[in-house]
């Protein structure tokens, strides 16, 4: 089979199907133009790129439009977050992060991020990146109970540990951080703060979770560019301080990337200006979406955690895959391929994130009837194939692309 017919096999089917995974979404047309656009086709190279000095604005001819739409998402990404240096040219939420971490520390430094089992992002694990750059990794401590950094341990552990860089952010991220108390810590023996926001990137550009976490005290700020924020596949650097600016220019070009694939940053910069014309309501009603879903959830009868804290202040609602198992006598990615029969996408963590639903228009009256899919299957109380028939029939009746 030719794979332009798979590829339209899959699009056909997803779009028949709930979206619940939380480091996924969906890109308006103008987006996906761009991507489809000549720019795919071309390269370019600025002066201000290389470390030698050039003659020239660019290496390369024809790149007037191109250089000119990069400029823009450069300063509608510092108006969005309020930063004075932003890097659009990243491919990968984790290359960002790896130039975050190749800029700020040395070999035999060591960083201290949140644990994977706590949550946090693999790809600050001792195995992952911090292998490649001869980094020591501590985790901060965690209050599982609550959902959040148990805050007099970690400074403590700051204190004793001295690391050069501690890192907030996870992959399974519900409340904003005290950053004013992980700052002085930090302060207190010369440490940089960093903040991994790829999962909240666009709550924090609607103004919904730690808007000015730059102003706060975070010294840069990295993220992935299509979670919870709406545009193309990549990373994203930010920064107010000019020597950090300095350090994660000299890791861009020539060390880890050539071309910056100029119809990603252009999708970027569309995306960008989208995310300022709508992005804060959109970002309103994705955090509504996410605490109605678990409220639902909680009244369907399945274990959701942290209702003394309201569930969530981000896009994430968090299961208790644990007492699922318990409950049901199954690996919960067992429950999750059942989910999947019946067309609702979920990952295998218990996350369950309410951005993609909320892009194509549905609001919490949707989300109590998600949940009451998502407990059917769940429960037994109906069989996969007969759900999904409820699920398309709801999908077809929210299929365009909103706050675009």
């Amino acid at each position: 089979m030719e794979p332009y017919e798979l590829v339209k096999k899959h699009d056909e089917w997803r779009s028949k199907c709930l979206n619940l995974i939380p480091s996924e979404n969906v890109t308006s047309p103008k987006v996906r133009a761009i991507l489809a656009s000549d720019l795919g086709h071309r390269y370019s190279v600025r002066r201000d790129e290389v470390p030698i000095p050039l003659p020239y604005e660019n290496i390369y001819c024809g790149t007037r439009y191109a250089d000119e739409v990069e400029a823009l998402g450069r300063e509608l990404a510092k108006e969005l977050f309020g930063c004075r240096h932003a890097f659009l040219q990243p491919l990968s939420g984790h290359l960002a992060a790896f130039i975050m971490l190749a800029s700020l520390t040395e070999r035999g430094d060591l960083i201290m991020s949140i644990g994977h089992r706590d949550g946090g992002y693999p790809g600050y694990e001792p195995y992952s990146l911090p292998d490649y750059l001869g980094l020591r990794v501590a985790h901060l401590p965690f209050n599982r109970s609550e959902g959040d950094l148990d805050y007099e341990r970690c400074e403590e552990a700051i204190r004793r540990l001295r690391p050069r860089l501690v890192i907030l952010g996870a992959s399974i991220i519900l409340f904003p951080y005290d950053i004013k108390r992980i700052r002085e810590a930090c302060d207190e023996v010369g440490a940089y703060l960093g903040y991994d926001a790829s999962h909240v990137l666009g709550l924090m550009a609607g103004g919904q979770f730690q808007p000015r976490a730059l102003e706060e005290g975070v010294d840069i700020m990295i993220g992935s560019t299509h979670k919870t924020f709406f545009g193309p596949q990549g990373g994203m650097v930010l920064t107010n301080d000019d020597e950090v600016a300095e350090r994660v220019r000299g890791n861009l070009k020539r060390r880890t990337m050539d071309n910056p694939h100029l119809n990603r940053i252009a999708a970027l910069a569309q995306a960008l200006y989208e995310m300022r014309e709508h992005g804060a309501e959109y970002a309103r009603r994705v955090v509504e979406n996410a605490r109605a879903l678990a409220k639902a959830l909680d009244e369907q009868g399945l274990p959701v955690l942290y209702g003394h804290k309201g569930y969530t202040r981000s896009h994430q609602v968090l299961l208790d895959v644990s007492e699922l198992e318990r409950a049901f006598g199954k690996p919960y990615g067992r429950l999750a391929e059942l989910l999947e029969e019946a067309n609702i996408i979920v990952d295998r963590g218990g996350r369950l994130g309410s951005q993609e639903l909320t892009r194509f228009g549905m609001g919490p009256e949707q989300m109590e009837e998600v949940a009451g899919l998502i407990a059917d299957v769940l429960l037994g109380r109906a069989r996969p194939e007969d759900v999904k028939a409820r699920v398309v029939a709801l999908r077809e009746a929210f299929s365009r692309v909103l706050f675009c």
